[in-house]
């Protein structure tokens, strides 16, 4: 097993510690109640985690990529919808203002978001532009000191308690991603609503909504990066959003491991635990096996992010993401499996991690999109 750095291992430690002692007990509850977790992303805030790779200069807490996937790995372990409040805050809130932003933008938005004083949304995806988000409609128009923003957005996670806002709208939409542009919004904008909440199949406790932008005056001091540059932005963005997506499925396969080896070593069946059945024995190895594997790959991406090629840092994101994803839906699977009816019962954990699991091979890119992406390296 590659070893991680020992400033690395402390923070993978203090993210365990917390997520098993104050967020798994309450998941199940928070799942069930559609919950959000305010006061969890508020102690998350204050360990930190919110921010975790905005420099200190900026108020966050100035870790590598590394280190974050490993804290939220273990974060999600607990409980993925905490784990993908964190993850967009960090990936796709603060990574893009702190890479493309102004001097003046990352002064004033990065310290309210990397210490939780403000949580932030991120809003590509539109009715007719998901995999294909160079069909962005929202329209840009610009009038004097400000764009004047229509359109729409929908699954947009964090939306309903979200202050800042990174979206994308399009100054030529015949143009296609030509024309897209990149904008920070102040939610408390007028003009800017969140419209129809989500009613999910799982990850349930995170906060999706459709938003909806009337007439919204954004000053073009917020645009983020340059005019029609913005669709470079949204796709270099995705590749830390996946990155973080592949951690999160880490941390709800090697739960669904757990519980599967729990249960197959308690559950008796024919005066024997099921454990010792080899049927139980090879789900068990290759649930095993994929997760060893997914971590790996996603830890090589974090590596190679926080280094200098961003060609090969996409490439392994993809990889990672795509890796990850499928392992958790795989190991959610056997784990329900290996529970039989217990596993199909809302009272066991595993039952949510099946449902939460599902949510991975499609948001950040569908596991078709990172196939794509994968084998243009090789194929041109």
């Amino acid at each position: 097993m590659f070893e991680l750095p020992e400033d690395v291992q402390q923070i993978q430690q203090l993210a365990r510690d917390y997520a098993r002692k104050e967020i798994l007990p309450g998941s199940q509850a928070r799942d069930h109640a559609h919950a959000f977790p305010a006061a969890i992303v508020a102690e998350l805030a204050g360990m930190g985690f919110m921010g975790m790779m905005v420099p200190e200069a900026y108020g966050g807490a100035g870790l590598s990529t590394l280190a974050y996937v490993v804290a939220l790995e273990e974060i999600c372990y607990a409980d993925a919808s905490v784990g993908v409040t964190m993850s967009v805050n960090n990936s796709l809130v603060c990574w893009p203002i702190l890479a493309n932003g102004t001097e003046a933008q990352k002064q004033a938005f990065l310290p309210d978001l990397a210490s939780g004083r403000k949580l932030g949304c991120y809003a590509l995806t539109e009715p007719d532009a998901g995999s294909d988000a160079g069909a962005q409609r929202t329209r840009a128009t610009l009038d004097g000191d400000a764009y004047v923003l229509n359109g729409s957005k929908i699954w947009i996670t964090n939306a309903p308690y979200a202050q800042v806002c990174v979206a994308y709208a399009n100054l030529a939409p015949e143009e296609r991603h030509k024309g897209v542009c990149a904008f920070i919004i102040d939610t408390a904008s007028p003009g800017f609503r969140v419209g129809k909440l989500e009613d999910k199949l799982g990850i349930t406790s995170s906060a999706t909504s459709e938003l909806i932008f009337e007439n919204l005056r954004v000053p073009r001091a917020n645009l983020l990066g340059a005019e029609r540059r913005g669709f470079g932005i949204a796709m270099a963005t995705l590749d830390g959003g996946r990155i973080g997506i592949a951690a999160q499925a880490l941390g709800i396969a090697q739960r669904s491991f757990d519980l599967a080896v729990a249960h197959a070593r308690q559950r008796m069946a024919f005066g024997k635990p099921i454990a010792a059945n080899q049927a139980i024995q090879w789900m068990i190895a290759d649930m095993a096996t994929r997760i060893e594997s997914a971590r790996l790959l996603t830890w090589r991406a974090a590596i190679t992010k926080d280094g200098s090629d961003t060609a090969r840092a996409s490439h392994y994101c993809s990889m990672a993401k795509l890796a990850a994803s499928e392992t958790a839906n795989f190991c959610a699977d056997k784990a329900l499996q290996i529970h039989g009816g217990y596993g199909y019962s809302k009272e066991y954990e595993v039952e949510r991690l099946f449902r939460d699991a599902r949510i991975t091979t499609l948001y950040e890119g569908t596991s078709e999109i990172q196939r794509i992406v994968i084998s243009r390296n090789y194929l041109g």
